[in-house]
């Protein structure tokens, strides 16, 4: 469902990502890991079509981005760490633009729906000013959803969020992921990541050192010990450096 080959991603001649290859198939959950500045967020933007990748090439259902952007995007969604929502609008606003953007014919029920499973519905009429961050958070989010993307994206999505809201949308993006949408997941929170992702991706520095289902992650890290954390094993791949 995602295929990525060979993505790089130059600032001038600062390289963010280099070389980086992997797939995510319906039904998983990749956990994008790495130290601050190792090119995650480059990597996800890059990946949503956001940003224009320096170099290969990234296919999102067998579509090429770079040369069928609208057709690729169509199958996406992109949630950013900070909410990006129109000052003006309400929450139900929100949602019917949206929902005439993509095309979402009889979106009014699973509007409502959305609203109802992230708890926001009795919050429909107002403005994103009146708001709490996490109800921002849970207001973009609904409005991704709306048009059942079967590619996810989500660059830190649990921030702002109470321990409810947390547990909310683990069971979201899990029943996502139950329904066959690939999902690749940034974030620090590293306990949570475990609960959720069937694969993680370590970057450093830009570059992939260690890629595969968590069991085989552990493998390669644990050195022969039982119950080692994902936390542990970021620490042992990454060498502890936040550089």
């Amino acid at each position: 469902m995602i295929e990525v080959s060979a993505l790089s991603k130059r600032y001038g001649d600062f390289t963010a990502v280099r070389d980086l290859s992997f797939t995510v198939q319906p039904g998983e959950v990749l956990g994008l890991v790495g130290p601050n500045g190792a090119g995650k967020t480059s990597t996800l933007r890059s990946l949503a079509g956001i940003i224009p990748p320096s170099g290969g090439t990234v296919r999102i259902g067998g579509i090429d981005l770079a040369a069928e952007p609208v057709a690729a995007k169509r199958l996406l969604a992109f949630f950013p760490d900070e909410p990006r929502l129109f000052d003006y609008l309400t929450v139900r606003q929100h949602l019917n633009f949206v929902a005439r953007i993509y095309g979402v014919a009889d979106h009014a029920a699973l509007a409502q729906s959305l609203l109802e499973e992230l708890e926001i519905a009795e919050k429909a009429d107002q403005l994103p000013g009146e708001l709490s961050r996490g109800m921002k958070q849970k207001l973009a989010i609904a409005c991704g959803l709306l048009h059942s993307p079967r590619v996810m994206f989500f660059d830190e999505p649990l921030t702002g969020l109470d321990p409810l809201g947390i547990r909310r949308m683990k069971d979201s993006i899990l029943r996502r992921a139950r329904d066959g949408a690939a999902i690749v997941l940034s974030s620090h929170l590293l306990h949570l990541l475990e609960e959720v992702c069937s694969h993680v991706l370590i970057l450093k520095k830009g570059e992939k050192i260690a890629h595969g289902s968590l069991a085989e992650i552990s493998a390669q890290f644990a050195h022969g010990e039982t119950g080692v954390s994902l936390e542990e094993i970021f620490i042992r791949a990454t060498g502890g450096s936040e550089n």
